[in-house]
């Protein structure tokens, strides 16, 4: 019989940190705390592979499934001496979501789960405080209406705070037993109301409730976008984690908190979080209190007058900071902790690897090699090689005038400008319209993942350092300013009224996540300096990586760029974003209206010294780096006017008539210009234009090498190659000019020509086309699109469709079709050195910057991947990762 259930208690447990994928990682991690011997209420596991049976059997369970919750609560009571349902001797439950991967707030938890109009009155006389015991049904009863039956939690928050205000009371600690009494009482009329039923009172039936409420969580809308952003399978499923309640809201003796063993923003080597006294865990993460610091070090530095949890609590801190450490260093990672103090025992409710900003990330790497704790290979390969992208944006000059207008919770680095926007909804407008928003809110949910994605930055006028707010930045990279009560938000009005000051709807203003500061208007930004961590990671990267990695370059400022995040060359540089210049589009198009080779060969001449003067200083700054160049790809009508406007306007520019003009643009005109007259099939027809190209080129190299003194191959790339005979032909004439140029020079140079892999003829053709070419560079744009025939400019209207009915994990534009376009890379990197032993490999399209199509390209053994300036060191660290995969294989 299979087993759906594992349990954990006592000391012992039946899983292991190691079974994630069965458990979910808050359900080994709970048993792997137990077979430590921390403190952790007992309970048990439904496995993930149950949420797979759910989704499979028309959301049903295993037959067994019943029996075996029965018999793990049994052991539960066996262990506290309490019986689910029983009145006399009491136990509740929490029912919590937990998979594979950590998704915080994505998925539906429910607390007190067991009690009822008589379960409450047994657990007012249990605890001796009825106060405690009705605080903890009305919680139940809301969270339960919300999370099973459906019932919005306004409805339910509209009641709180009009019995608050109608007795004078500013927080819900004011409120006595009998306060609470009246307020269930309109709780269970509300439910009855909205749903024509009472309240569930049998405790299984609200067991059972709640288990498939978490099971269907896994595929409401914010945990689809969640694993769409965080690239989850959707087939992991989660587990359900049922565990006996222990409370933090039984007076001030109680607390429940969340915390980090270093700063999640810094990577600072101290405790780092917050807690609450007499409140439960969903009070600290949904920030409806402002929670209080954990070390006093802390609360000084915060200038609150809270107690902290070292003074006001400092035997179970003292037993926490003890707890802490030994995850942390059993795990080999900073460990994000939720706890509860009941009655002054310390209670382990989750462990978990924490989020952590890419800056942090850094920081904690080195320091744990430092500290021994890791190696700097595994230190390498603790950072998410995408999140780097966090580290190479502008912060805030510290020069710039800062007209600060609220400071609330440095939540998550960094510095972002936008418009306001008040909804989630607006954020994706905007982003639509390619216009950068600041999300602002109360607070955020859950429901807010899509707009906290599509916006710059986030600004909640609640919340701690632990909000939802501050927790989903930082896995996202985005700047936060939380907690900044100074601020009046009415969303409905679309105001934000700060220090007397209203500002409205697409108003700009600047949030800073590293100081907590709010700025009216937009910034002057700096870039950062990527030095420090960030270097030593890189260094231990460049030691373990085999992939040279180059960049994607034309312009001067994009080489620069590149070079300062460590590329070791250009992999591609795209000759015609060169010819768009004022200057040059005049020659370029007086080039196409020609209508003889004398005429075409008398314009390229006024581009040859342009191009020349290009490469030359490309060459330079490369400074002996190889610099792979590619000629002429598009096809000619993208140099020519569209409209008539436009046609009647550069007509007249270039003192010729608007018909012929109108006339060549329609000649040129092609029904699927990406698979017609382009590439190589330009230098076949028209081969004065590579012969130019080549001309600048080979000038360049020889200038450009007695000016630095670095002798300068470079590697001239014929594109869109399909037959041999294509690149035989194009490349005697460029051959043909090197010698020319080396003549009229007196100089010697040396050079490469190769193709782009970009047609799956060319691919499977690789081992002839290879007796040509002296290097093969895997266009992987065009490839993905000659493979599965679809237009990357089109694909989006379809391609999120076929994601999210499961036809395609991901956009193959984004990460490389490892099956398909995959496979003709293979083809042609084995055909293309069995033909030629020595061929150098690599990849120019955007795949050479994604971590995924990093790894494969290590695996196919390329030599080289090419990426934009910006993804030099995600390429970098991923090469590495990449490389440390195969040697473990």
């Amino acid at each position: 019989m299979a087993n759906w259930v594992y349990s954990f208690g006592g000391g012992k447990a039946e899983g292991t940190a190691g079974d994630r994928a069965l458990l979910g990682g808050k359900g080994a991690n709970l048993a792997e705390m137990c077979n430590l011997g921390l403190p952790v209420p007992p309970g048990f596991t439904i496995t993930t592979e149950v949420c797979r049976w759910y989704y499979e059997n028309a959301r049903s369970y295993p037959p067994e499934l019943k029996a075996q919750v029965q018999a793990a609560l049994d052991g539960v009571a066996e262990i506290t001496g309490r019986r689910f349902g029983d009145p006399e001797k009491l136990l509740l439950v929490s029912v919590r979501s937990g998979a594979r991967a950590s998704m915080p707030g994505m998925m539906d938890t429910v607390l007190n789960l067991g009690l009822n109009d008589q379960t409450v009155e047994a657990l007012a006389r249990d605890s001796g405080d009825p106060r405690f015991a009705y605080d903890s049904y009305r919680r139940f009863i809301q969270m339960y209406s919300d999370v099973v039956l459906g019932l919005d939690d306004e409805y339910f928050e509209e009641i709180l705070e009009d019995e608050k205000a109608g007795r004078g009371y500013e927080y819900d600690t004011d409120l006595t037993a009998e306060d609470w009494q009246q307020v269930i009482a309109l709780y269970k009329a509300k439910v009855e109301e909205e749903l024509d039923e009472p309240f569930p009172q049998d405790p299984h039936a609200q067991l059972w409730g709640a288990i498939g409420a978490v099971f269907s969580s896994w595929m409401n809308p914010r945990a689809i976008t969640y694993r769409r952003l965080h690239d989850i399978p959707e087939s992991w499923g989660t587990a359900v984690n049922i565990q006996a309640m222990v409370f933090g809201n039984m007076g001030e003796t109680s607390a429940t908190g969340v915390a980090f063993t270093r700063n999640p923003s810094t990577g600072e080597k101290r405790l780092y979080g917050e807690f609450l006294i007499n409140a439960q865990g969903e009070d600290v993460v949904a920030g409806i209190r402002t929670p209080q610091n954990l070390t006093e070090e802390a609360r000084i530095e915060a200038g609150s007058d809270k107690p902290s949890m070292e003074k006001a609590m400092p035997e179970a801190f003292a037993a926490f900071v003890e707890i802490a450490d030994k995850l942390e260093r059993h795990y080999r990672d900073m460990q994000d902790l939720e706890f509860t103090i009941e009655r002054g025992r310390l209670w382990m409710l989750q462990t978990r690897s924490g989020k952590r900003t890419a800056r942090a990330a850094l920081k904690i790497a080195v320091d744990m090699a430092s500290e021994g704790l890791i190696t700097e290979a595994e230190a390498v390969a603790r950072i998410d090689p995408a999140s780097l992208d966090q580290l190479l944006h502008p912060t805030i000059d510290p020069k710039a005038t800062r007209d600060v207008i609220a400071v609330g919770l440095p939540a998550s680095p960094g510095a972002a400008t936008g418009e306001i926007v008040f909804t989630s909804d607006e954020a994706e407008e905007m982003r639509a319209q390619n216009r950068k928003a600041i999300l602002v809110r109360v607070e955020t949910s859950p429901e807010d993942i899509h707009g906290m994605h599509a916006s710059e930055g986030i600004l909640t006028t609640r919340g701690g350092m632990t909000s939802h707010a501050a927790v989903v930045a930082r896995g996202m990279g985005k700047p936060c300013v939380s907690g900044a009560g100074t601020l009046r938000v009415d969303a409905r009005a679309g105001t934000l009224v700060a220090m007397g000051r209203t500002f409205h709807r697409g108003d700009i203003i600047t949030i800073d996540g590293t100081t907590g500061q709010v700025l009216k208007g937009a910034v002057p930004m700096l870039q950062p300096e990527l030095s420090g961590d960030f270097a030593a990671i890189m260094s231990w990267a460049d030691k373990l990586r085999r992939m040279k990695v180059r960049t994607n370059a034309e312009t001067p400022a994009d080489a620069r760029m590149a070079r300062s995040f460590g590329a070791e060359g250009i992999g591609l540089c795209r000759t015609e974003h060169m010819f768009f210049d004022d200057d040059r589009i005049v020659a370029m198009r007086e080039m196409i209206l020609a209508d003889t080779e004398k005429d075409r060969r008398a314009a390229l001449a006024k581009l040859l010294p342009m191009q020349r003067s290009d490469f030359v200083e490309l060459f330079e700054i490369m400074a002996g780096l190889p610099v792979t160049i590619r000629l002429l790809d598009p096809p000619l009508h993208e140099f020519l006017p569209k409209t008539e406007q436009e046609i009647a306007d550069v007509a007249a520019a270039m003192g010729v008539s608007a018909e012929k003009l109108r006339q060549r643009t329609e000649a040129l005109h092609e029904f699927n210009p990406m698979l017609g007259h382009r590439g190589c099939r330009l230098a076949v027809s028209y081969p004065e234009i590579a012969e130019m190209q080549a001309r600048a080129i080979f000038e360049a190299a020889a200038e450009a090498g007695k000016k630095t003194g670095s002798p300068v191959v470079p590697e001239i790339m014929v594109p869109l190659v399909g037959l041999m005979k294509e690149l035989d032909y194009v490349k005697a004439r460029i051959d043909h000019v090197a010698q020319a140029v080396m003549q009229e020079t007196s100089s010697k140079f040396d050079y490469l020509v190769g193709t782009m892999i970009e047609l799956p003829r060319a691919a499977l053709r690789a081992n002839a086309i290879a007796e040509a070419a002296e290097f093969f560079s895997f266009g992987t744009n065009d490839l993905t699109q000659t493979t599965f025939g679809i237009s990357r400019d089109d694909a989006s209207s379809f391609l999120e469709t076929y994601r999210q009915k499961g036809i395609v994990e991901q956009d193959p534009f984004i990460s490389i079709d490892v099956e398909g376009v995959g496979e003709l890379v293979r083809i042609a990197a084995e055909r293309g050195r069995q033909a030629k032993p020595g061929l150098k490999l690599g990849i120019c399209g955007e795949h050479g910057g994604d971590p995924r199509s990093i790894e494969f390209c290590e695996e196919v053994g390329l030599d080289y991947v090419s990426c934009s300036p910006f993804r030099v060191p995600i390429a970098r660290l991923a090469a590495a990762q990449a490389a440390v995969k195969q040697w473990q294989k």
